[in-house]
């Protein structure tokens, strides 16, 4: 068995721990990615559209608030009930 049978992927700890996470914590785009299951490319479309909210620079690093990427899951979940 070769070395890159037997390693486990990589997962971010952001996305393995993301339920734990406080709403002040931040994620990378990567993450934001693998949550809407889209690319980063696709994240930044829906930033575009005002599909999703828009991040913040910190330093060189372009975050999300995790309690903002919470409450745009709820208004969806929301809107997408009947009645």
């Amino acid at each position: 068995m070769s070395k890159s049978e037997t390693t486990k992927p990589k997962v971010d700890p952001a996305l393995a721990r993301f339920d734990e996470l406080p709403d002040s914590a931040r994620v990378r785009v990567r993450v934001v990615a693998a949550l809407e299951g889209c690319c980063p490319a696709t994240v930044w479309r829906r930033v575009s559209l005002g599909l999703m909210p828009r991040p913040e620079k910190v330093g060189n690093t372009t975050v999300w608030r995790v309690g903002d990427l919470r409450k745009m899951w709820s208004e969806r979940s929301a809107e997408a009930l009947p009645g």
